[in-house]
């Protein structure tokens, strides 16, 4: 490691987790012939992904591999699946994401099992002004043998949201309760036709979330009980009408991601599933081996044997407390980015190109990209992840002109909903 006063150039780029557009970081840093250090805390790539590996996923596969990562498989012997095929999470994995890895120019910059706890200026804290962009990043990480420390020309922060999954509080904190029966409350995307099986097979569930991944523990409940019978499922929500709940269907320019929403919808119109609309949860009671939700309008649910809470994850920023950050104070997501996604705003197909510009924080030369970027918004996929990481990375290189040329066109949802007094700003929905 040098010292204050060395150049911040002299060192390399450091990526920050290892998932899909993490890899495409390091992927584009390569092509660029840039110095790259890739830090992942788990013992292998797309430690979330395998988390979710039963799941598939909505986009086919030429939707979810990056152009760069592509070019640089292919150059090693590697193929494209199916390009209209649709991969699980665990087919990602394998097929795509552990191959990347393995490429020799990314293997060598790969750092398995260091855990980034702290990102700072050389020399300076949060406070200080004076030079501090001429400075090195500091990143401190557990590695395998204790604290590591490196020096970094620009750090690109692509750790995701996976790994904090909202409580099920309707404040946004855990709801009395919810901590005492975390034993039967499932977080996430329960594998419940496979692994999970034994856990919900029979029981009485309630799927707490409106979402796609609700959707998809619905349709997988409804599943288990066409086969086995004797299931109770309840889908509880927040909000007040079912209005653009379940997609845009056969306007949805993903096949698969309209198929999802259909398919929730049925359940509830056979009445295989009881929706509950409008529960703002405000705690959870044990009856017994059960527990019984109970809403702010005084609603009790159930009781049921199990909860799986499908109500989204949230970024991770206490590693970058030293470092200047734009983010915005409601949905978390880099500022820029916020008026484009909000929830509470409108629910849209496509969100406009963006790229360095939009990314950069006043820390210069740090950026936070894929689903952290987007903070606690639901919307991201991973072809936004790698226009975000193909731009950010020209910046870093220098090349100020292919990083403002931004373009992205990603498919519609066939839902359009605002909430926004006047559409004469701009809008997915204009």
């Amino acid at each position: 490691m040098k010292a204050s006063g060395s150049s911040r150039d002299e060192h390399p780029v450091v990526v920050v987790g290892a998932g899909p557009v993490g890899l495409a970081a390091t992927a584009n840093l390569i092509e660029q012939g840039l110095p790259v250090i890739q830090l992942e805390a788990g013992p292998s790539v797309a430690s979330h992904v395998r988390e979710w590996g039963h799941v598939r996923l909505f986009s086919p596969w030429r939707f979810t591999v990056d152009p760069v990562s592509r070019r640089l498989l292919e150059a090693n012997g590697w193929s494209l699946p199916s390009p209209t095929s649709y991969p699980t999470g665990r087919e990602l994995v394998i097929r795509y994401l552990e191959p990347l890895a393995a490429v020799p120019q990314v293997a060598e910059v790969l750092r398995f099992g260091h855990r980034v706890r702290q990102i700072a200026r050389l020399g300076v804290d949060k406070t200080k002004s004076l030079d501090r962009a001429k400075r090195p990043f500091l990143v401190v990480a557990d590695g395998p043998r204790g604290e590591e420390r490196f020096l970094a020309s620009a750090v690109i922060d692509a750790t995701g949201t996976w790994g904090i999954k909202n409580p099920r509080g309707a404040e946004g904190f855990s709801a009395p309760g919810e901590k005492e029966a975390r034993d039967r409350i499932s977080y996430g995307i329960p594998d419940i036709l496979g692994r999970d099986r034994r856990r919900y097979d029979g029981r009485s569930v309630a799927v707490i979330g409106s979402g796609h991944s609700a959707q998809n523990a619905i349709r997988d409940l409804a599943h288990l009980r066409e086969l086995e019978g004797g299931s109770e499922i309840h889908w509880v929500v927040r909000r007040a009408t079912r209005r653009s709940m379940f997609g845009g269907g056969d306007e949805d320019e993903l096949v698969e991601r309209g198929r999802l929403g259909q398919d929730a919808r049925r359940s509830v119109d056979t009445g295989d599933v009881e929706l509950h609309m409008g529960f703002e949860l405000v705690s959870v009671e044990p009856v017994g081996e059960q527990l019984r939700p109970l809403a702010a309008d005084g609603r009790a649910l159930g009781p049921v044997d199990e909860v799986i809470a499908t109500t989204g994850q949230r970024p991770d920023f206490s590693f970058l407390r030293e470092l200047r950050l734009a983010v915005d104070p409601g949905i978390e997501s880099v500022t820029a980015l916020a008026p484009l996604i909000d929830p509470n705003v409108h629910s849209c197909g496509s969100v406009p190109p963006h790229g360095a510009r939009e990314l950069q924080h006043p820390e210069k030369g740090f950026f936070i990209v894929g689903n952290k970027s987007y903070g606690r918004a639901p919307t991201f996929l991973m072809l936004t992840g790698y226009e975000q990481v193909r731009s950010v990375v020209a910046q870093i290189a220098g090349d100020h002109e292919a990083a403002a040329r931004v373009g992205l066109e990603l498919p519609e949802t066939g839902v359009c909903s605002t909430s926004a007094p006047s559409l004469r700003e701009p809008s997915c929905c204009t």
